[in-house]
């Protein structure tokens, strides 16, 4: 057991990341702490009885012959067997020469344990094997509890893991066989009986229900589930039947990227982390010099050697930097879980953090603070004898090979309509503007009404077909305001946050929804690669710029941005120029995001200022400084002091909630 690597030092959280060989390892160090407290406890008692100084405070006299070799032997199996984890921990900080807790600890009782084993042996001074034992039975007690607290934190994302059912019901025709879980494939037939959990992504074959994601995106209203829509891993189906077809194997599922993303975030480093780190590390320098400094200040003054050596124990073992090497990773464990349980997926810590510091937040219209879901209104012809159908037709052959919104609009009603698809070549499509190509030998283009030179009809997105260069007709369709954008616009407004609106649409559109939704202001007829310089003029104008969008047409402005957002990922969350994924396409996950980050960054400050305050008042009391007052700390009263402040940040930590 690599017990210098089984800590989450300020250079390391790696009991923090949630995979299962770490998570396994830490259950071993656990129950490892577990079994040396326990032998350190029954080998503690005689010690205390046969140690001279608790004999005298109880004012007995057990002595015997031979009592100091009966107390030097118990003391060393609690020093070489209760103390291994320190002292190897210690070896293994001067190897990687990045000091720390276990250095500290390691060097008290190793000073403590060889001045003691002196006076058995001749050396003249009183021992104090009880200060040794104590010390290192409350160091192994406060590491078992905080390395529970610190499992704690990182457990809650692998229950993440344990939604998966372990079973699946695969299909061979009408006959269902059951098999394990990690073993579908991409393609195979599964069947979802009602109360069952979904056991891999995948698609609606046949059946209806309502299903609870609730422990994936943080919705507690269960989501209608019809033929082609999309299942997650590890959620509850409802009364329904269903049968699905596999979109991804189990390592590619939605729920196993979360898992990697949290893991990824949870071990990448913040700015404050780095800072934590930095102090930890004076801290363990500041301690040592401390403790030297006072082993000499007692001696100079005429106390005993015994006496200055606990002063300079206590010193070292007080001001351990273990509460400021936790007091960042344990809220960044608790944060970054909880937020991947409520939708909000943080690939980039650093951003999350900054998120705090937003003023400013663009809003990608489509898809964002609208449904995405076009719908067409009217069809009108204009020019050749062309009916609504014909001018249909022609769309529908050009809009299938699209992935635009406007397409899923025109293809939704063409196949309404029993309208033939035609088949189309030399596709070619210009973002921002529209496409073309060849539909029964006539040259055919669907653009915007911009394009055209033409106004579109108000509060409609109008795209014009042109055939052979003639306007053939035009088509208006609209797209619905989700009913939760005004909700989160206020939520932004009470946080004095600004909103803007940023979209390809015309200005008359534009103005409806931000009027709708009540945005601060608009900026419309924008082409995707001229988002990026309308970013950029807001951060010269002195504003931290939150971008959310889709994280494919908006992905330059999403780079640009301070804070990049990308909704309505859904299973493929792999958005590469946003550093934050908001998995429900919910506008109110904004705000949300934000009051989170703003939170988790107070978490953090407090967990600090505890860690540095506590040093800064217990180093002076653990040097004797209020000795001539009664007031005193021996090394096992610095340890419990020590090991409480680790555990008020842990508890501290734990409070930490996000608010939707």
């Amino acid at each position: 057991m690599e017990y210098g690597r089984m800590h989450p030092e300020p250079h390391q959280n790696v009991p923090l990341k949630p995979n299962h060989g770490g998570r396994d390892h830490h259950v071993m160090m656990i129950a490892d702490y577990r079994r040396r407290f326990c032998v350190t406890l029954v080998l503690t008692l005689p010690v205390l009885v046969l140690s001279p100084m608790i004999q005298h405070w109880l004012g007995v006299d057990w002595y015997f012959p031979g009592a100091q070799y009966v107390l030097f032997i118990l003391s060393s199996v609690i020093f070489f067997y209760g103390g291994l984890p320190f002292l190897k921990g210690w070896y293994a900080e001067k190897k990687s020469r990045e000091y720390g807790m276990m250095t500290l600890i390691g060097f008290a009782t190793t000073v403590s344990y060889i001045y003691s084993s002196a006076t058995v042996f001749g050396f003249q001074g009183e021992d104090f094997f009880w200060e040794l034992a104590t010390l290192i039975l409350i160091m192994l007690l406060g590491h078992w509890i905080e390395m529970k607290a610190v499992a704690g934190a990182s457990g809650n994302l692998q229950s993440l893991v344990k939604l998966i059912p372990s079973e699946a019901h695969l299909l061979h025709g009408d006959m269902a066989h059951d098999v394990a879980s990690d073993s579908l494939k991409t393609g195979d037939l599964i069947l979802i009986k009602p109360g069952e959990k979904i056991p891999a992504d995948g698609a609606v074959i046949s059946g209806a229900s309502h299903i609870d994601e609730s422990m994936l995106t943080g919705e507690s209203v269960p989501v209608p589930k019809k033929p082609g829509d999309t299942l997650f891993a590890g959620a509850v189906n409802g009364a329904g039947a269903l049968r699905a077809r596999v979109t991804h194997d189990s390592d590619a599922s939605y729920l196993r990227q979360v898992v990697k993303l949290v893991a990824e975030a949870q071990g990448s480093k913040s700015h404050t982390e780095l800072l934590a780190d930095k102090a930890a590390r004076r801290l363990t320098v500041i301690a040592v010099t401390a403790g030297i400094i006072t082993v000499f200040a007692w001696i100079f003054s005429g106390s005993s050697v015994a006496f200055a050596i606990e002063r300079m124990v206590t010193v070292v073992v007080i001001c351990c930097p273990h509460a400021l090497g936790l007091a960042i990773p344990l809220v960044v464990a608790k944060s970054t879980t909880a937020a991947a349980r409520n939708g909000i997926l943080v690939k980039d810590r650093a951003m999350f953090e900054s998120a705090r510091k937003v003023t400013t937040v663009v809003f990608d219209k489509t898809g964002t603070l609208t449904t995405g879901r076009f719908g067409v209104r009217r069809i009108v012809p204009l020019a050749g004898g062309w009916s609504e159908d014909d001018i249909l037709r022609m769309a529908y052959a050009l809009e299938t090979n699209s992935e635009h919104p406007i397409a899923s609009g025109i293809t939704e009603l063409a196949k309404n309509r029993a309208i033939p698809l035609s088949a189309a070549s030399e596709f070619n499509a210009v973002p921002g503007k529209g496409i073309d190509g060849v539909v029964e030998g006539k040259k055919v283009s669907v653009v915007s009404a911009a394009e055209t030179g033409e106004k579109g009809a108000p509060g409609e997105t109008t795209v014009f077909v042109i055939i052979d260069g003639e306007k053939a007709g035009y088509i208006t369709l609209s797209d619905t305001v989700r009913p939760e954008s005004a909700d989160a616009v206020a939520a932004l407004r009470e946080m004095n946050i600004k909103t803007v609106l940023l979209t390809g649409d015309d200005r008359l559109v534009a103005a409806g929804v931000c009027k709708e939704t009540g945005a601060d202001t608009y900026i419309a007829e924008v082409l995707p690669h001229m988002k990026l310089g309308e970013i950029e003029k807001l951060q010269k104008g002195g504003e931290f710029v939150a971008m959310t969008g889709d994280g494919v047409n908006d992905a330059p402005a999403l780079a640009q941005a301070d804070v990049g957002i990308a909704v309505g990922s859904g299973s493929d969350i792999a958005a590469e120029n946003a550093g934050l994924i908001l998995v429900n396409s919910n506008p109110k996950d904004v705000p949300a995001l934000i009051s989170f980050s703003r939170k988790t960054y107070s978490k953090m400050i407090q967990n600090l200022a505890w860690a540095l305050g506590y040093n800064v008042i217990t180093l002076p009391l653990a040097a004797g400084a209020l000795y001539k007052w009664g007031i005193l700390l021996n090394p096992a009263a610095g340890a419990v002091l020590m090991s409480l402040s680790t555990v008020i940040t842990a508890i501290n930590a734990a409070t930490l909630k996000i608010k939707k």
